[in-house]
């Protein structure tokens, strides 16, 4: 395996990601769509996930494909950004035919990014613009770090932000990740200048700091995250549930159907797992979508051998733990940060 041109999900043909963001809000959008509609699963291990649309994406409902997948800061509000892009994609042409009408379908996950600095005090609700606006701004390049949904994402001891890898199979199939890192955990080992992720690293795609050599079966250090955000709430206490999550989509150009969608996006969450300390706790709203670009119909069959799966499972894993360490790596420091970046330590 090796990453494709990119290193980013758009490697996967057919896929586009777009971002918007709001510097003195410290939150934004990150939409992932298509030249034509795909098929998506999704699996949440996460205890706090926040989410719109994601009942449609289960193996026994009725809708085959959808339109676009949307990342987003802002926590309930954030899910707003679907709208903006439901209406983006309208205004296109876009959507489920229900005779005349047109209904675009748009599953989303939210993180929570409220208390991380930026002027929450809106008078409206941002995330509608947003969502249109990074519909409106997809193509093959994107920005990561410090961009879109990871704008004002916090891990716990650095900035998060937005991560993407790629991998192109043996056999041709090309394998992305895209993520919004905003986790509970730690993306780095005591000390916080080695990532968890170090051992899937290619070349120096997070900075070469390599393997932490006295990382082991390690405590991870006391979360900075917490204190910062206490500290900005007058001291109130700050629950740890709901108040974190890593958001992200896997994608790949091999036919799937809805269920071997959902099957890669569990194999998917094994690369959370490998980069972040804890991952999936109570506090966390972890999920993960996978999507294929490619025409369910020529899909492995049910009863057939899934080796291929499996196989496109592990390098979804492996391309989202790149993508995670990549959105902290990428991080870059604005006013009003709570935490440092990677790049500052």
């Amino acid at each position: 395996m090796h990453p494709g041109p990119l290193n980013l999900i758009t490697d996967v043909p057919g896929l586009k990601v777009g971002n918007a963001e709001d510097r003195q809000l410290k939150s934004g959008t990150t939409v992932l769509t298509a030249d034509q509609p795909f098929t998506a699963g999704v699996h949440v291990m996460g205890g706090a996930p926040g989410t719109r649309e994601t009942d449609l994406l289960a193996p026994d409902k009725s809708v085959a494909q959808i339109d676009a997948l949307v990342l987003s800061g802002g926590s309930a509000f954030g899910l707003d950004a679907c709208s903006g892009v439901v209406a983006g994609l309208r205004a296109a042409g876009r959507g489920f035919a229900v005779g005349p009408a047109r209904v675009p379908i748009v599953p989303g996950a939210i993180l929570f990014d409220l208390l991380n600095g930026g002027d929450k005090d809106w008078p409206d609700n941002p995330y509608p613009a947003l969502g249109r606006a990074a519909y409106e701004a997809a193509d093959h390049q994107f920005a990561l770090g410090t961009a879109g949904a990871g704008t004002g994402a916090l891990a716990a001891r650095v900035k998060g932000g937005l991560g993407s890898a790629s991998f192109v199979l043996p056999d041709g199939t090309t394998v992305g990740a895209l993520v919004a890192a905003n986790p509970l955990g730690s993306v780095t080992t005591p000390g916080d200048r080695h990532f968890w992720a170090a051992p899937f690293e290619i070349d120096g795609e997070f900075g070469g700091a390599g393997v932490d050599p006295a990382s082991g079966f390690t405590t991870p250090a006391p979360s900075l995250k917490l204190a910062s955000m206490q500290k900005l709430a007058a001291d109130a206490a700050i629950p740890a549930e709901g108040s974190n999550t890593t958001i992200a989509i896997v994608a790949t150009d091999a036919p799937l159907t809805k269920s071997q969608c959902q099957r890669l996006a569990i194999a998917a969450h094994d690369g959370i797992g490998r980069a972040i300390v804890p991952a999936h706790s109570p506090g966390d709203g972890d999920l993960v979508f996978a999507v294929s670009t490619s025409d369910p119909g020529a899909a492995i069959t049910d009863g057939e051998p899934a080796a291929d799966l499996g196989e496109i499972g592990h390098a979804a894993a492996l391309c989202l733990s790149r993508a995670i360490a990549r959105a902290a790596a990428l991080a870059r420091p604005e006013p009003c940060d709570l935490l440092p970046c990677w790049q500052e330590i």
